[in-house]
């Protein structure tokens, strides 16, 4: 069984969680896209993990890797490894692997993009983390790759051949171009190469190997849907391809080999930076839902801009996707808000429309048309099937499964594994 899991709106829709709860049922737990510029929070009793390049399912048996399609950071990722270590989990090469072929951030990628976002009149928030940077080199093939990073002749020769021209660009923007060839730097990212090395793989191999004895894979995606550098709202957006689809070319696993398609959404919606997000809130319903919710980022920190239910966005994502399944997390967050509304459509330049237009400007002037559901008032953080949820609560998930025409199979009420339960 190969199955994909993304997220369906823009990122932080509690994905982590989720890959924790099915990771038990996985043999392989594959992240495919991004680099630390996404963070997940697992919780597992009082131990709270967060997380931004390892894989979900470390806590249990199954073996995590980091594909091809990603861009790593190797001092994020050794930090990762020293945090679970003190926490006693200790990551060997059996339990983690890395592709050889993975995009290596480097040094001059976060200077380069943090210079270039300060120059930038209308800010796109990015993290300041080189991930753009480090796309930017994979395109152009001018990247370092992990199995430079572990090889001390070969990093060097790609450095000495990448540093005129990194140091041109840097310089260009003002900043400290002897951050290239720095040779504390350069020592660092070898001592890096040579604690890794004995966790590079094939992962292409790997999963595909996996699939032919039966095994299970778990594909996992960063950021969301609408952050997509290609269907997303350019130029608000990520600087990968987070749709499902992607999955298989950065893996190198044939379509055919897809099982299910599982969608992660909120019961409303979020957004951390700058971009269009239709049903915003910034009256006192939306503080509360932030508030409540604790929707801070995992990366950054910053507060993240909380909307009712867009469904118009959704339908755009479900045809993204493709998904076959849908898991609907942080329904006890709507607790207390009488009515819940769901937006169904939009109002654009006197038109109602029920699926986003394409041009990113257009979706900013569109104004949300509402239906507004009954609430209701008790705490769901304790309820652990969907038969003991309080009735309005049960005719919401209803509602929007209809209105999707996905079955909504997993509900979250709350941040640890135990208040996830599927239908």
């Amino acid at each position: 069984m190969f199955t994909i899991i993304t997220g369906a709106q823009f990122g932080d829709e509690g994905k982590g969680k989720i890959v924790d709860l099915m990771s038990g049922d996985y043999d392989l737990v594959v992240r495919f896209q991004g680099g630390d510029n996404a963070g997940h929070t697992v919780k597992v009793g009082e131990d709270v993990y967060k997380l931004h390049l390892i894989p979900s399912g470390f806590l249990l048996d199954s073996r995590v890797l980091i594909g091809p399609g990603t861009v790593l950071n190797p001092e994020v990722l050794a930090q990762e490894m020293d945090m679970l270590a003190e926490g006693g989990i200790v990551l060997t090469p059996e339990k983690l692997g890395v592709d050889a072929k993975t995009s290596i951030i480097m040094p001059y990628h976060v200077e380069l993009d943090g210079l270039k976002e300060s120059r930038r009149t209308e800010k796109i928030g990015t993290t300041k983390r080189g991930i753009g940077f480090a796309y930017i080199d994979k395109v152009a093939r001018d990247e370092i790759r992990m199995a430079d990073l572990a090889d001390p002749e070969r990093l060097k020769r790609r450095l000495s051949e990448l540093a005129s021209s990194k140091e041109a660009a840097i310089r260009e923007l003002d900043g400290d171009p002897s951050i290239v060839t720095r040779e504390e730097l350069v020592n660092r990212y070898l001592g890096l190469g040579r604690r890794l090395a004995p966790y590079i793989t094939d992962v292409s191999y790997e999963i595909n190997k996996a699939l032919e004895k039966g095994r299970n894979v778990l594909a996992e995606g960063a950021q969301g849907t609408h952050l997509d550098v290609i269907h997303g709202t350019q130029k608000f957006v990520t600087s990968s391809s987070t749709v499902a689809g992607s999955a298989c070319a950065n893996l190198g696993v044939g379509p055919t080999k897809v099982t299910e398609v599982l969608g992660i959404v909120k019961a409303y919606i979020t957004r951390v930076g700058e971009g269009p997000l239709p049903t915003e809130l910034t009256d006192e319903t939306g503080r509360k839902i932030q508030q409540v919710g604790r929707e801070f980022g995992t990366t950054t920190g910053r507060a993240r801009r909380c909307g009712w239910f867009d469904l118009p966005l959704l339908r755009k994502a479900i045809y993204l996707n493709g998904y076959t399944s849908l898991a609907l997390t942080k329904l006890d967050v709507l607790s207390q808000l009488d009515p819940v509304r769901v937006c169904v459509s939009y109002e654009l330049d006197g038109r109602i429309i029920d699926y986003p237009p394409e041009g990113t400007a257009e979706l900013a002037g569109c104004r949300p048309v509402y239906e507004d559901l009954p609430g209701w008032e008790s705490d769901l953080t304790g309820v652990r099937s969907f038969d003991d949820l309080p009735g309005n609560a049960q005719k919401y998930i209803l509602y929007l499964e209809k209105k999707m025409g996905v079955p909504i199979t997993y509900v979250s009420v709350g941040p640890a594994r135990e208040q996830t339960f599927r239908r």
